[in-house]
């Protein structure tokens, strides 16, 4: 039952994420978020980095309330939002964002379809009139164009 917890928790962050991006990044954080899309900022870090604490906070405070009730099911949510916050991590910024180069020539259809997805959100420099608000799942326009890709 405990990995059915956290595995659930990690499939609903995904929806979670979606919405906090849309309405909360794209929002009244905007303030925090917009430097990942101007890139206003010097250096290895932006404000946007702040969304990592903010994120982390609820998974640890889960976390350890679950530990002190004998491993109730509040850890495993916490566990599950912890490991899509280290999938996020992965993807989002080294991968997309090659904050660590790797994975730069990659034909995998997925993670290309990923990647493109990402492009078309961030050419909005804006608060509004953004797209692909998504992580790991984004719109099948984008799957479409790399997994029916004729072989070379």
């Amino acid at each position: 039952m405990n990995f059915i917890i956290t595995v659930l928790t990690f499939i609903l962050m995904e929806a979670a994420t979606w919405l906090i991006h849309k309405y909360v990044m794209h929002g009244f954080l905007w303030v925090l978020h917009r430097d990942h899309h101007d890139h206003s900022t010097e250096g290895p870090l932006e404000k946007n980095d702040y969304f990592f604490v903010i994120f982390a906070l609820p998974a640890i405070a889960l976390m350890y309330m679950g530990s002190i009730d004998h491993f109730s099911a509040l850890f495993y949510i916490g566990l599950g939002i912890t490991i899509y916050g280290m999938a996020y991590f992965f993807v989002h910024d080294i991968f997309i964002h090659q904050r660590i180069r790797l994975l730069r020539e990659t034909q995998n259809p997925y993670l290309m379809a990923i990647r493109r997805a990402h492009k078309q959100h961030h050419k909005h420099v804006v608060k509004h009139n953004g797209e692909c608000f998504g992580f790991l799942w984004v719109p099948p326009k984008y799957f479409r164009m790399y997994f029916n890709k004729p072989k070379k």
